[in-house]
C-alpha cells in the first residue's frame, strides 16, 4: 500500500515540475499547481507525524484508562515545546537554503548545511540533558494532578530519548523541501509512523509495558525516521559536503540564525504559551485533563495540513523572494488563500459535526463526561480553523522575505491573548472552563487581522 502512494505522488508531482521529481523550481510554471503538489506531501506527512502522539493517546485512552491518558496529554505538550525549538531552528535554515536555492548559490548552500548541522545539534545535546535534570520541576510547573504524576514521568522519561532522533529527522526533511523535494521526508514519516502504530500494539496491548511502552514505541519509530532521512541525504549528490564546504563562516552562521533563531523563537513562544494553557486546563482536574488531551490530537491532525500549507507557502515565496520576483509572491498569496479558505471551512465543518463521534476514537463509550467535554471544546475551537489557516500561511510568508521578526510579534498578539483570556475568563464560574476554549480563536482573529494589514503595507500591495 505504501508503494502504491509514493507511486503515485511520484507521478503527479513529475507531471507538474516536468519530470524533476527531486526539485521544483517556483520562480516559474503554473502557481497554484505547484503549490498544490509540493503542499500534498507535506500534509500528508504531517498527517503520519501526528500519528506518533496519537497512536499513544488512542491506545492509552482505550486499554490503560483516563490517568495515564491524562498524562500523555500532559507529556505531548510539554514535548511539544521542547521539540518546537529545534523545529523553529531547522525550519528557519530551511528558507535560508531555499533562498541560496533561488539565487542558485550552492556552494553557500552547502556551505550553509554544515554549519547549521553542528549548531543545531549541539544544542539538541545541550537541551536533551537540561531536560532530564529540569524533569520534575517542569512536571510541577505544569499543576499536574498526583494520580496523574507517575504516568507522566514514566512516560517523559523515555520519550525525551527521542529528541536526537527529531532533529535529525526534521533537519533532513528541511533540506530536501528547501530544494523542492517534498515526497522524499513523507516516505519515511508513512514507514515510521506505520512502525510506531505496530509497536504500540505490541508495547502496551500484547506486552503490557504501560505508558512507559507507549514512549518507546514512539522513540524507536521516531529513529528509524531520523536516521534513514540522515543517512538518504548523505547519498544524495547534490548534498555532497567536501572539505571546502566544511568551514565556519560567521557571516553565513549570523546571516542564518536572523531566521533560524527568530523562527525557533516564535515557535517556542507560540508553544510555551501552550504550555500555560495546558496548566490552566490542568488545574479543571483529570476529566478536563483527558478530554483536552483526545481533543487536541483531533484538532491537530485537522489543520495538521494548513501549517504545511504554510510552510510550503513559505518555500514558494523563500525561492521568489531570492530570485526577486515579487509580483509572483504577490499572485501566491491569492491563490494560496483561496486554498486555505477552502480546506478550512471544510475541516471545521466535519470537526463540528462529528466532535462525540472523533472523541469516541481515542476514550471508551463509558466515559461519558469526557466525551462530553472534549466535544464542548472541539464544537468552540474547530469551527474557526480558518483563523489557523491565515496565521500559519503569514508565518511562512514573513519567514520567506526574511522578516522572521513579524512572526514573533504575531505569535506573541496570538498567544499572549489567549493566555490572558484563559485565564481571565475562566476565573468566573459562570464560564469555567468554556473561556479557555474561546480564547483560542479570538488570538487567532487579532494575529491574522495584524498580520495581514502589515504584510500588504511592507509589499506596496493595494
Amino acid at each position: 500500500m505504501t508503494y502504491i502512494i509514493w507511486q503515485r505522488i511520484v507521478c503527479i508531482e513529475q507531471a507538474v515540475a516536468g519530470g524533476n521529481m527531486r526539485h521544483i523550481d517556483f520562480t516559474s510554471g503554473p502557481v497554484g499547481r505547484k503549490i498544490l503538489i509540493f503542499s500534498l506531501p507535506l500534509m500528508v506527512g504531517n498527517v503520519f507525524q501526528q500519528l506518533y502522539n496519537v497512536v499513544d493517546t488512542l491506545v492509552v485512552g482505550k486499554f490503560l484508562g483516563e490517568a495515564p491518558l491524562a498524562a500523555v496529554g500532559s507529556a505531548y505538550t510539554l514535548m511539544i515545546f521542547l521539540t518546537s525549538i529545534l523545529i523553529g531552528l531547522t525550519m528557519g535554515a530551511g528558507v535560508y537554503f531555499s533562498l541560496c536555492f533561488g539565487r542558485k548559490n550552492f556552494d553557500r548552500m552547502k556551505q550553509a548545511v554544515f554549519i547549521s548541522f553542528l549548531s543545531i545539534g549541539l544544542l539538541t545535546v545541550i537541551m536533551n540533558g537540561a531536560a532530564y535534570l529540569l524533569l520534575d520541576g517542569l512536571i510541577s510547573f505544569m499543576q499536574v494532578p498526583l494520580e496523574v504524576i507517575p504516568y507522566i514521568r514514566d512516560y517523559l522519561w523515555w520519550i525525551l530519548t527521542g529528541l536526537l532522533a527529531v532533529f535529525l529527522y526534521n533537519f533532513g526533511a528541511a533540506l530536501l523541501r528547501a530544494v523542492g523535494d517534498s515526497v522524499t521526508p513523507l516516505l519515511f514519516l508513512i514507514l515510521s509512523s506505520l512502525m510506531n502504530v505496530a509497536l504500540d500494539i505490541l508495547f502496551v496491548v500484547y506486552l503490557d509495558f504501560g505508558v512507559s511502552g507507549a514512549a518507546e514505541a514512539t522513540v524507536i519509530s521516531q529513529y528509524a525516521s531520523g536516521a534513514g532521512i540522515f543517512i538518504y541525504c548523505l547519498f544524495r549528490r547534490e548534498f555532497h559536503i567536501s572539505g571546502k564546504d566544511r568551514v565556519w563562516s560567521r557571516e553565513i552562521f549570523w546571516d542564518m540564525s536572523k531566521l533560524s533563531l527568530l523562527t525557533s523563537l516564535q515557535q517556542s513562544i507560540m508553544n510555551f504559551g501552550i504550555l500555560l494553557v495546558q496548566g490552566l486546563v490542568n488545574s479543571f482536574g483529570t476529566t478536563v485533563m483527558a478530554a483536552f488531551a483526545a481533543g487536541v490530537k483531533i484538532d491537530t491532525i485537522a489543520y495538521s495540513p494548513l501549517q504545511d500549507f504554510g510552510n510550503a507557502f513559505s518555500t514558494y515565496a523563500a525561492q521568489n523572494w531570492g530570485a526577486g520576483n515579487k509580483a509572483r509572491i504577490r499572485q501566491g498569496v491569492i491563490t494560496a488563500g483561496k486554498m486555505i479558505f477552502l480546506f478550512s471551512i471544510l475541516a471545521s465543518c466535519l470537526v463540528s459535526l462529528l466532535a462525540p463521534t472523533l472523541m469516541g476514537f481515542f476514550v471508551p463509550e463509558t466515559a461519558a463526561e469526557v466525551i462530553a467535554v472534549g466535544a464542548h471544546y472541539l464544537r468552540i475551537e474547530g469551527s474557526c480553523y480558518l483563523g489557523i489557516g491565515i496565521l500559519f500561511m503569514l508565518y511562512g510568508f514573513y519567514r520567506a522575505i526574511k522578516r522572521a521578526g513579524m512572526s514573533v510579534i504575531l505569535t506573541i498578539l496570538s498567544l499572549g491573548t489567549r493566555v490572558v483570556l484563559a485565564y481571565f475568563l475562566s476565573s468566573f464560574p459562570e464560564i469555567g472552563v468554556t473561556g479557555i476554549w474561546l480564547s483560542i480563536p479570538i488570538g487567532w482573529a487579532l494575529a491574522d487581522m495584524y498580520g495581514i494589514i502589515k504584510g500588504y503595507k511592507l509589499m506596496g500591495w493595494r
